[in-house]
């Protein structure tokens, strides 16, 4: 789906086509591990299923340039062995698919740099591609006047939609204003939960404080496809 004149939403990336750059966010790797330290068993299938997924969409954009728009990993305070392997993994198969990582700091990349390091991947806080700046998120950053798009992460947002009695949560982009420039929020590439109802939750990020007229774009697992919905204020209206 076609966002501006050079920005496409391919399942839960956005790709620039002009400069065949492919934005992703929020992996969490290492997530499950996370759970099982909580008693929570879960099997560890993250990070086959993260490929299988990245694999579909490097096919269709084949990216000179990879971002990765904050919390690649998921513990805040330490590296566990679970992060170590599998984003060292990921990181390798990006690799392979690309000629340059670009790694945003993230609110759980406190502990980025080792894992950094390892691969010689440098870690920003920003990346800007012409007049569009990419951001984490989690934090209100100086915005260059020449800014006209801002793309950030860390929100996870989602929506549930409800079926025959059912209600089942999807991923979805938003889009719309921030200080009148235009605004995109990625959909979490934790392929585990699907993320915040951003109908009924409340939100995180300090550019989300009134989202009534944003637009909501909803990612079909299925068919890997995008569907519009509409405002958010017309989707809370109508529950």
């Amino acid at each position: 789906m076609q966002l501006t004149k050079n920005i496409k939403a391919i399942d839960l990336s956005l790709f620039f086509e002009q400069q065949k750059i492919l934005v992703v966010s929020d992996f969490h790797i290492g997530f499950e591990e996370s759970l099982n330290k909580q008693g929570i068993l879960v099997p560890r299938f993250q990070l086959k299923d993260i490929i299988s997924r990245l694999e579909k969409i490097f096919e269709k954009t084949k990216p000179k340039i990879a971002v990765i728009n904050g919390d690649l990993k998921h513990e805040f305070g330490r590296i566990s062995s679970q992060e170590w392997t599998d984003t060292l993994k990921l990181i390798d198969f990006i690799a392979q698919n690309c000629e340059q990582i670009i790694l945003i700091k993230g609110n759980h990349d406190n502990i980025l740099l080792p894992i950094a390091q390892k691969r010689n991947v440098k870690i920003d806080k920003q990346f800007i591609i012409e007049d569009t700046l990419i951001l984490h998120g989690d934090k209100i950053e100086d915005i260059p006047k020449e800014i006209k798009t801002i793309i950030i992460g860390h929100e996870h947002p989602a929506i549930s939609l409800r079926e025959q009695g059912r209600a089942e949560k999807y991923k979805c982009f938003l889009v719309g204003n921030y200080k009148r420039k235009k605004l995109i929020v990625l959909p979490s590439f934790n392929l585990l939960v699907d993320g915040t109802d951003v109908l009924k939750e409340q939100l995180l990020s300090p550019y989300l404080k009134n989202i009534s007229n944003f637009e909501v774009l909803v990612i079909n697992d299925q068919k890997k496809e995008i569907l519009e919905f509409g405002k958010i204020k017309n989707l809370t209206q109508s529950l």
